[in-house]
């Protein structure tokens, strides 16, 4: 009739659904918020690079291992920042760079765990 679950058992489990739309929203707003980083001025490029360093730490110091890797992911995504605004041209030009890919690739996998979100919530009806 009208289960919940299908009955060829082909189908996401719900924690596997919330991981990938968490991923999802976290990459692309991770994403969009590196991408702003980078074109701020320089006095706010430090000051929006500590915030996210800071936050990142207190996701490394977590109790919660799931919190670890995100965490990690941002405090150092903070320290590019602050480097890209520093004074010496080749670590700032190479810091700089490296947070451009990085903006690029948390885009590009939040729009793939969008698309695997999506494709699992259509085989749960």
């Amino acid at each position: 009739m009208n289960d919940l679950i299908p009955d060829n058992g082909n189908y996401t489990p719900t924690n596997v659904l919330a991981k990938q739309g968490v991923s999802a929203v976290g990459g692309i707003v991770g994403g969009v918020v590196l991408m702003v980083i980078r074109v701020l001025p320089s006095f706010l490029g430090i000051i929006a690079g500590l915030v996210v360093g800071v936050v990142g730490l207190g996701g490394v110091l977590s109790n919660d291992p799931d919190d670890r890797k995100p965490g990690l992911l941002a405090a150092a995504a903070g320290g590019l920042a602050i480097l890209s605004r520093a004074p010496i041209k080749p670590i700032s030009a190479l810091s700089g760079t490296l947070l451009g890919i990085s903006a690029l690739g948390l885009l590009v996998i939040g729009i793939w765990n969008g698309i695997k979100f999506i494709k699992g919530l259509k085989g749960r009806s």
